[in-house]
């Protein structure tokens, strides 16, 4: 008794294709919400300079509360430098150790973690596309081979051949097409995060040691 899979080969193909537009659409969402996220998070120079000048003399007058304040102003509340700042100040009483403990650990779960969840979509989506495209390639290929064996018996064209081939390449370029961008784009994002993190860790070792000097007097 012989079965026929050619239908359930024939849907194959338009689910893969779903899945390939479903997955891009899904990874360009993935790469645009990541880069907010980032932009979000990160302070450009002038308000850098702006925030740093405005703590300073807060520090010098041990002005906590104008500090928390400041932090927590629609200017800067979404910003990870003064979260961290924030979250400083309410330690406030911790020793200068143990403080610096706390606002790493805080960094990484409030910060960094929420960025790895975003790039390790955008690592699963790079993976999965090519896979896609050789599920593709791989169903293309059986199609092929069947119709081969149906020539053999019925003496067919052997042309006819040439669309299941086609489906089998196009569907792993299509694979390779969409994961290759998100592979330069998901560098790029990384490359940022690795940037944001630098700067937060810069500006807290900043704001630590001028707190430091000033509870030290």
């Amino acid at each position: 008794m012989e079965y026929n899979f050619a239908p359930i080969f024939q849907a194959s193909a338009t689910a893969i294709y779903f899945a390939l537009a479903a997955t891009a659409v899904f990874g360009v969402f993935q790469v645009i919400l990541l880069a907010r996220k980032i932009s979000e998070k990160r302070m450009s120079a002038a308000a850098t300079d702006q925030f740093r000048e405005q703590v300073q003399a807060m520090i010098l007058k041990q002005d906590w509360q104008g500090i928390a304040q400041l932090c927590d102003s629609p200017d800067y509340w979404s910003r990870a430098v003064p979260q961290m700042v924030l979250i400083a100040i309410e330690q406030i009483d911790r020793p200068p150790a143990k403080l610096r403990q706390i606002l790493a650990g805080r960094f990484e779960r409030d910060v960094m973690a929420d960025l790895e969840y975003g790039s390790s979509w955008i690592n699963t989506i790079v993976k999965s596309a090519p896979m896609l495209g050789l599920l593709g390639t791989v169903s293309g290929m059986i199609q092929a081979f069947a119709k081969i064996a149906d020539t053999q018996k019925t003496g067919g064209d052997p042309s006819a051949l040439a669309g299941e081939i086609s489906f089998a390449l196009f569907t792993t370029a299509l694979g390779l097409a969409v994961a290759i961008p998100l592979v330069v784009a998901g560098a790029f994002l990384h490359i940022r995060m690795g940037k944001l993190q630098d700067h937060v860790q810069s500006e807290l070792s900043w704001f630590l040691d001028e707190l430091d000097a000033v509870r030290s007097q």
